[in-house]
């Protein structure tokens, strides 16, 4: 599996990303620091315990990097669920987050297939 691949399984675009960042290696080195990045699961504790605000930071901070990574999937949800929590508990939110988690999971399978056959090396 080559990095575009891993991006057409993710619902990413790749050609945006590598516009703005100057190498592969480089989008390669970011893609898998997202694999250990705290926010989604700050994400999920905050929408479990109801903590409507640390959700939408978490939210936010996710669109932003899927955004900058171009995760295009996984931003269009989680901005999505960002404008839901900007001011507070929407009844929206559960079903959002729910698109959200899908994307997630998609964006984590197709990166770590792609890092597992690559070898890991960023």
């Amino acid at each position: 599996m080559t990095l575009r691949e891993a991006y057409e399984q993710l619902g990413g675009d790749y050609d945006e990303v590598l516009s703005r960042l100057p190498s592969e290696r480089l989008v390669k080195k970011f893609a898998f620091k997202f694999l250990e990045d705290e926010n989604y699961g700050n994400l999920e504790r905050a929408m479990e315990t109801e903590d409507w605000d640390s959700a939408f930071r978490a939210s936010h901070t996710i669109k932003g990097v899927c955004q900058n990574l171009g995760f295009r999937a996984l931003s269009d949800s989680s901005s999505a669920l960002t404008e839901a929590l900007r001011n507070g508990f929407s009844p929206e939110a559960p079903d959002l987050f729910g698109r959200v988690q899908e994307d997630y999971e998609r964006t984590v399978r197709a990166l770590s297939r792609y890092r597992e056959e690559e070898g890991g090396n960023a």
